[in-house]
């Protein structure tokens, strides 16, 4: 098993492609500690883990509360040992809002979830990683982080805001050992996107090219590119992005 004596912590882990990471890597033997928002969904992909054999420790975690993400990271080194993999996974849309519309509330929220999430994490994961010898940050950014029409506005900046911090983190870290890499997904079957209620003029700004989105690609899907940059197999790989997407973006 390619991951065998590793310990990965992943967030937003409750759903969609965090819950696939999470199968997947534990499949391949990773000890998991798993953290979302949503208590009731992440207990069930907790026990679907250990179902399946493996191991796995659910917290609820706001990925914006420095504390709690601090004491995320701690959990994986208390119980486990070591902290080998780090999935930035936890995100959240803004619906398709342009620029002129989007209000200060869901500018921090989208800000706070997408970017300062990974920050705080990868803040307290690096000094671990660095202490061991090594480690693997993935980052979930996405399709709109590598293009203008992907998404809304504020969605749009923080996942370009994330992209660059990975890239930042590989340069900084590489030379102690520490990968960074990011995913960039584009449209996948999740739950957060079959429940997205979009703005009424993003959508109609967006209508025209609908046609040219590939088939919804599934979560597991995305799972096998990040079990890929979690394993040795990459270990020649860092501050890439890689588009999960289809062939979006090639046009």
């Amino acid at each position: 098993m390619r991951l065998e004596g590793k310990s990965a912590v992943i967030t937003g882990a409750a759903s969609g492609i965090g819950r696939s990471m999470a199968r997947r890597f534990a499949q391949e033997g990773a000890g998991l500690v798993l953290g979302d928002v949503d208590r009731g969904r992440l207990d069930k992909v907790v026990a679907e883990v250990v179902e399946e054999g493996g191991r796995a420790v659910g917290l609820v975690v706001d990925v914006c509360d420095p504390e709690a993400v601090e004491a995320m990271i701690q959990r994986a080194v208390e119980e486990y040992g070591r902290l080998d993999v780090l999935c930035n996974n936890a995100g959240v849309l803004d619906n398709l809002t342009p620029l002129a519309d989007v209000s200060d509330e869901l500018w921090d929220k989208v800000m706070g979830v997408n970017v300062k999430g990974p920050f705080l994490a990868a803040r307290k994961a690096l000094p671990v990683m660095i202490a061991q010898g090594g480690g693997a940050i993935i980052n979930t950014a996405s399709a709109a982080g590598l293009a203008g029409g992907r998404g809304g506005a504020v969605y749009t900046a923080s996942k370009h805001a994330l992209v660059g911090m990975t890239r930042s983190i590989a340069w900084y870290y590489g030379p102690q050992g520490v990968r960074c890499n990011a995913i960039a997904p584009g449209a996948i079957q999740t739950r957060m996107a079959s429940t997205l209620v979009p703005h009424m003029g993003g959508f109609e700004r967006y209508q025209p090219h609908f046609s040219q989105i590939p088939p919804h690609g599934k979560a597991q899907e995305v799972a096998d590119v990040a079990l890929f940059l979690a394993c040795q197999e990459s270990a020649y790989v860092n501050g890439a992005v890689i588009p999960v997407d289809g062939g979006w973006l090639t046009f």
